[in-house]
């Protein structure tokens, strides 16, 4: 063979050993790509499972929103809800405050058998103390068991951003002496203290981190609170554009919410609901109180929409013959005689003397020195002005039903019936907002 042969041998033996490398790497790769998933064409790709997650139940407080409020045209969000939902008008409970029937909202009671009978109120077991907004001392809140207690010892867990009581041990005592440790008793497993500097948009967050859990810590019962219209309420009045503004803000609120569970596939029955509503008021219509009796022969507890109190040591004949008469624009009581329609008068941390007056005037402890106009609650729970939002949305209830009037404490058995707990008899009932379920039983 001459050499030029020997040359085109070569070339065409080196180009086979090439090409037969060149197939074993590849198939060598293929064989790889099959045995870690990589040649995997997309649409052959098994998908991650979706959890199925069970309703979670979040009631939802918005201090100070009258029902009229949903048609200002500044509540999108809360309209279409209601729209698609249910709503109707609630009458909160006398009186009128807000941590009188926030707690009325989660225990069924009414403030006279909660125990929380007013935003600042005094208890003839603990002469020289006072009850303010601020009080956790486990005493002033254990005459009555919110939702959550009974929820976690059934094994529901539960988480409140925010909620009058729900920073309280309830059920347990507080040492007499510093610090002050308290034993026992019973809070959410999850729970934040109420700090009025906390955004919206930090209280929807919480919320939804909440939620992002797994099953075995995520809670089934979450209560959110939102306070800026009523504080716009208070210092602008129920009509004015900061109010609007502050029920635009909100609503906003309650959609980011919405945002935050599509995006974990949370399915939600919400529960959105005031404590009161809210009545303009102005120095015009206002009441002193040392122009009816003499201050010596009283002490005020509380003023405002109404007056609570108590006489003084052997000054009870003095201050009954001035309070107990007629007066314009307020009539007094003895706490005996407070119309029984108020359910209100027997808890002994009531004061002696009522004095409500009518809705829009208020009752100072002497003349007003400075002009004002503003808003104020704590009327006749019959007031139209003081009515209550209800709006509930989610698998639990129709569609674009309406349901009658009702009274707040048939709040405290429609959650019960939600979380799957017993519906005990209270001062409410599940009858009146039965027709908002979408399977009634």
């Amino acid at each position: 063979m001459g050499a030029g042969n020997e040359r085109r041998l070569s070339v065409k033996f080196a180009r086979a050993l090439v090409s037969s490398l060149a197939s074993s790497l590849a198939l060598a790769l293929s064989l790889s790509a099959c045995a870690t998933g990589g040649g995997i064409e997309p649409a052959q790709r098994t998908a991650a499972p979706v959890e199925d997650r069970a309703p979670v139940t979040i009631l939802i407080s918005i201090d100070g929103f009258h029902p009229d409020y949903l048609t200002r045209g500044a509540t999108p969000v809360l309209s279409r809800l209601a729209a698609d939902g249910v709503q109707g008008v609630m009458r909160p409970s006398f009186p009128t405050k807000t941590f009188p029937n926030h707690y009325t909202l989660v225990t069924g009671l009414r403030p006279d058998r909660n125990g929380v009978v007013a935003n600042k109120m005094e208890d003839p077991r603990r002469p020289g103390e006072v009850f303010t907004m601020a009080s956790d001392d486990p005493f002033w809140w254990n005459e009555a068991r919110p939702i959550w207690v009974d929820a976690e010892k059934a094994g529901v867990r539960t988480a409140t951003m925010f909620w009058p009581g729900s920073n309280v041990a309830i059920g347990g005592t507080r040492a007499a002496q510093w610090p002050f440790t308290i034993s026992g008793g019973t809070r959410p497993e999850d729970w934040q203290q109420f700090n009025q500097e906390v955004t919206g948009t930090q209280r929807v967050n919480a919320v939804i981190d909440w939620l992002r859990r797994p099953p075995a810590i995520r809670p089934k019962l979450v209560t959110l609170y939102f306070d800026t219209v009523d504080t716009a309420g208070h210092r602008f009045g129920p009509e004015a554009a900061e109010t609007t503004r502050a029920l635009r803000d909100v609503d906003a609120m309650i959609g980011a919410l919405e945002d935050g569970l599509k995006s974990l596939g949370q399915p939600a029955n919400l529960v959105i609901v005031s404590d009161h509503g809210m009545a303009a008021t102005t120095t015009t219509r206002s009441i002193a109180l040392d122009t009816v009796a003499a201050p010596d022969d009283y002490r005020l507890i509380e003023a405002g929409p109404y007056a609570a109190i108590e006489a003084k040591p052997g000054r009870e004949a003095a201050l009954e013959a001035k309070l107990l008469k007629p007066h314009a624009h307020m009539e007094c009581w003895r706490k005996d005689q407070i119309p029984a329609r108020f359910h209100y008068g027997r808890n002994p941390r009531v004061p002696a003397y009522l004095c409500l007056a009518e809705t829009g005037w208020t009752v100072e402890a002497t003349a007003p020195r400075t002009q004002f106009s503003g808003g104020a609650h704590g009327y006749d729970n019959t007031a139209p002005e003081m009515a209550s939002l209800f709006v509930a949305h989610g698998p639990a209830f129709r569609r674009g039903a309406t349901v009658t009037a009702f009274d707040n404490v048939d709040i405290h058995p429609l959650l019960a019936h939600l979380i799957g707990l017993p519906v005990e008899p209270r001062d409410g009932s599940l009858e009146a907002l039965r027709p908002a379920l979408a399977q009634p039983r």
